[in-house]
């Protein structure tokens, strides 16, 4: 990998289900993430996708483009634009760092409204 080497996108239905069984698994019991009526008194259109979730995106997204012996060292996101039941994220990466087997990749993930996630991974790949 070179610095500038981009990677192949990744589109995510963002689903209903999507978003309150990745709140659960990670134990976030938001109301915002699972029931419309609460969310919608608390100023969202509907639920939305918690960070917990796309954290594990963001590191999906990474290890399929970088392959089975990739490893995760660092993940630093934000979150933006919340993603909402019937959106689709569509995660890039552009390679701006590397250091001997180390990488480090900026990545996005955008949605309708605009940019879901922006971050960076470091992650240590196989030679």
């Amino acid at each position: 990998m070179n610095v500038g080497d981009t990677l192949a996108p990744l589109e995510i239905p963002v689903t209903r289900t999507l978003i309150v069984a990745g709140a659960i698994a990670s134990r976030d019991y938001q109301d915002v993430h699972h029931d419309a009526s609460l969310a919608r008194a608390k100023g969202s259109p509907d639920i939305f996708m918690n960070i917990l979730t796309t954290n594990g995106l963001v590191g999906r997204y990474i290890t399929d483009r970088l392959g089975p012996g990739a490893v995760l060292r660092k993940v630093v996101i934000r979150l933006g634009a919340p993603n909402h039941p019937g959106d689709t994220m569509v995660l890039t990466g552009t390679v701006v760092a590397v250091d001997g087997d180390t990488v480090e990749i900026r990545v996005v993930g955008a949605n309708g409204i605009g940019h879901h996630v922006t971050g960076t991974v470091t992650a240590q790949v196989a030679a």
